[in-house]
């Protein structure tokens, strides 16, 4: 009897331990696959399925004007990621200061930036409030060309001219100054789902820079001060989950990116959009529960 007790035990204790893992994940690096290399066809079907029965989100797909991409990290030894206009690179207004975060954090582990408090609190207003003039200090600070040997780097190639491009920035958010803008499209602030998705992976596992960075990265990302779009969804289906997040907004340019993380497996994801068109707010907030619907669906 003893032994069966404490057999029971041990596997409570087990299941407290999954539903609590933190982040990052401390995964052996051989378990860590390409993204790209884990596309699941179930998942892909199932996302098209749901997300072309809505014919105004059919029609922007059609017409290139948006583009989705899911991973599921219920099980971050099997994660299934899948996407629709995947390498569509586009322009991404506020989102791709996720790529001034990276650099920044590149720049301080090698010596080239001092991490000064005026440092520390421009990362955060710059990715929490998403503002402008704390993301050109940092742009200004750490320069274009920084920017790009980080998003170009083999270790990340978050910019590969080979696969439509993805994350980049090549202007300062507060006007003025030089530009640098991507090869493809000459675009200033640009990005791709598929990239953007392997930002959040990578950050998930504790790959950007190195663990300590990557946890940095994390605490700077999480509990997003601007409450719109995916996060207006999730504060109210998902109050207790875990969010980590950075959007952008430009006229009719809607993007935003999420890590969710809840208090168990069955709500643990990244959620990435980009949308150009003048109701793409709205749109980035109806996504949520359609997606949710889709990665429970493609569990059963």
């Amino acid at each position: 009897m003893r032994n069966i007790l404490l057999t029971i035990l041990v596997f409570a204790f087990c299941l407290s331990s999954q539903g609590q893992q933190t982040l990052p994940l401390t995964l052996a690096n051989e378990k860590i696959k390409p993204l790209t290399k884990l596309v699941d066809t179930s998942l892909q079907a199932n996302l098209e399925e749901e997300i072309l029965s809505n014919q105004i989100w059919s029609d922007l797909i059609s017409q290139k004007k948006m583009a989705i991409g899911i991973v599921d990290l219920s099980n971050p030894e099997k994660v299934k990621f899948a996407r629709i206009n995947g390498n569509h690179m586009m322009y991404a207004a506020s989102l791709p200061k996720i790529a001034i975060l990276l650099s920044a954090m590149d720049a301080i582990e090698k010596g080239e930036l001092i991490e000064t408090s005026e440092v520390k609190k421009d990362m955060r207003l710059m990715i929490s409030k998403s503002d402008n003039a704390a993301s050109t200090r940092m742009i200004d600070r750490i320069g274009y060309a920084k920017i790009e040997s980080v998003m170009t780097d083999p270790k990340y190639a978050f910019y590969d001219e080979g696969n439509g491009g993805g994350l980049w920035v090549g202007k300062r958010y507060g006007g003025g100054g030089d530009t640098n803008r991507e090869p493809l499209k000459q675009l200033s602030h640009a990005a791709s789902v598929t990239q953007v998705c392997r930002f959040y992976y990578l950050l998930a596992n504790g790959k950007l820079v190195n663990e300590k960075r990557s946890k940095q990265m994390l605490n700077i990302m999480e509990n997003p001060e601007l409450h719109h779009k995916f996060v207006n969804t999730l504060e109210k289906i998902a109050p207790t989950a875990r969010l980590f997040r950075k959007s952008g907004s430009w006229k009719t340019y809607h993007s935003d990116s999420i890590l969710v993380w809840g208090r168990d497996s069955n709500r643990r994801y990244i959620l990435v959009a980009l949308i150009d068109d003048p109701d793409g707010e709205q749109i980035i907030r109806n996504l949520v529960k359609p997606v949710e619907k889709v990665l429970k669906k493609t569990e059963i």
